[in-house]
């Protein structure tokens, strides 16, 4: 490697939430930045998840309070931070009093309400179940409490996005392949996991953020032993038609201790999760089982007058958390904090490895990240992201942000305007700008997704296949026929294949 081959403050593997949270947060503070994914961006667990900004209740029964205060402080910041992604969600909780007495849920929701400030939502409160209930009649009585629904893909995205617009580089499907200390460097060469073609770059300092993959990168690519070893556990969703008509969640208890969650998804399903299982193996093939499906599905019908069965799945997915590894116990008992391991030797170049984490509190976590780094770089800038907005979250609430959008272009489709509001918020402009009419959006792929869009997602929020747009930026990918999916498949790779102008 020469000294011609490009030089970055911070080189971060990985492109899950944590990955794109630290490049965003380092990039903010003055220092160049390259971030790397063998993947799409949120391919793996951070679009795998309950899709949740939550607290956690449940992790007050295994007393750890310090989580459960910083992730409901974080709650309340990401849902003021990014409105078009993230939004209210009211909780019932059936009681069940052989699994858990009142006054255990009561303590539970005082401390939850109490923990840490809340202006955005609404505290808890005892509630009744009556005949118009979607519940089993002999379940009468419960809780409701308050926590927050996320787009936790377009939530990894806009990470990006804002760190690309503070100047740094990011890079899908890219491989950190090799890693070496050098006279007071990082050598590293990367792979285009599509093309195989290789480039060379070097860094003041490397950022170990690959999720579940944390542990093994040492081996695999810097060739140390790794401080820390991950829990790797499964966590699996089933999607069914919507068990009821309310905007509500549900949160249900079961004989083994664990809770599930029944959450609205697209206005006509109800997703249904999570297991907790350990895994082994590589988590780029993890998958629900049928055990799992049958777990839950079972675990449903003891509490809904509508029955389901794996017959009615529509769409099932599994995700793995890297988990801290303790002293064993019960998937469900490991802790869902984070650690943060700085290898610094004295004259070289320093390594900062993440092993844990939760979607919640990834904004902390970046920032306690790049914290960390920042005493290598005197010249970063302070902490800055308590109080950033999210790129197209600049407006006050989405009923004043779809009043405006319906101004600007009254051609829109209700149902398209409120998909726009609640993926892109005021980014939408970019694609819609100089549309006067329906028909400007250009070629129609199916369930109102357009060229128009189909391009902004391409050339401004690195999507290259079908699955990236349907799935992880769009979440049409119900939605669309096979025919449909094939057609869109092939308008990206044509338009990949085009000479660049």
């Amino acid at each position: 490697m020469t000294t011609d081959s490009p030089l970055f403050d911070v080189l971060v593997i990985g492109g899950g939430v944590n990955g794109t949270g630290i490049a965003m947060d380092a990039a903010g503070r003055g220092l160049t930045v390259k971030l790397c994914e063998m993947n799409d961006l949120a391919s793996a667990t951070s679009s795998n998840s309950s899709k949740l900004v939550h607290g956690g209740l449940r992790y007050l029964e295994h007393y750890e309070f310090g989580l459960v205060k910083k992730a409901l402080t974080e709650r309340e910041l990401l849902l003021q931070n990014a409105p078009h992604i993230m939004w209210p969600l009211r909780f019932r909780l059936p009681h069940r009093p052989h699994l858990r007495p009142a006054w255990m849920i009561r303590a539970g929701l005082f401390l939850y309400d109490h923990l840490a400030r809340h202006r955005h939502l609404p505290g808890s409160c005892a509630i009744r179940f009556g005949a118009d209930s979607p519940l089993q009649p002999q379940i009468t009585k419960g809780f409701e409490y308050s926590d927050g629904w996320v787009d936790d893909a377009r939530l990894v995205v806009l990470c990006a996005l804002a760190a690309f617009d503070r100047g740094a580089e990011i890079r899908t499907r890219t491989r950190c392949i090799r890693a070496r200390r050098k006279e007071g460097l990082w050598h590293l060469t990367l792979q285009n996991t599509v093309t195989g073609e290789r480039q060379q770059c070097r860094s003041r300092a490397l950022v170990n953020a690959a999720g579940p993959w944390a542990s093994s990168l040492f081996a695999d690519t810097m060739t140390m032993p790794s401080p820390r070893q991950l829990r790797l556990v499964k966590g699996s969703h089933i999607l069914v038609p919507q068990l009821h008509d309310g905007p509500e969640a549900y949160i249900l208890q079961n004989d083994d201790q664990r809770i599930v969650f029944v959450l609205p998804y697209q206005d006509r399903f109800s997703l249904i999760g999570t297991t907790d299982v350990d895994y082994e193996g590589d988590p780029a093939e993890v998958a629900i089982d049928d055990d799992e499906v049958d777990y839950l599905c079972h675990l449903v019908n003891g509490y809904f007058k509508r029955q389901i069965s794996p017959a009615d799945v529509v769409w099932r997915y599994s995700g793995v958390r890297p988990l801290m590894n303790g002293e064993g116990g019960e998937a469900q008992k490991a802790s869902r904090d984070y650690t943060l391991e700085l290898d610094a030797p004295e004259h070289e170049a320093p390594l900062l490895s993440v092993f844990g984490g939760k979607l919640t509190t990834y904004r902390l976590l970046a920032d306690a990240a790049t914290g960390t780094l920042s005493r290598f770089f005197p010249e970063a800038g302070p902490a800055w992201t308590h109080n950033a907005v999210l790129p197209g979250g600049n407006f006050s609430t989405q009923a004043r942000l779809a009043e405006a959008l319906h101004q600007h272009y009254p051609w829109l489709p209700d149902a398209l305007l409120h998909r726009f509001v609640r993926s892109y918020g005021t980014l939408c402009h970019r694609f819609l700008q100089g549309c006067e009419q329906l028909d400007d959006l250009g070629e129609a792929f199916g369930n109102h997704l357009y060229r128009k869009e189909v391009d902004y997602l391409m050339e401004h929020e690195w999507a290259t296949t079908a699955d990236d747009i349907l799935w992880r930026r769009t979440k049409l990918g119900l939605e669309l026929q096979d025919d449909e999916r094939k057609r869109l498949q092939h308008y990206l790779q044509a338009h990949q294949a085009a000479p660049a102008d």
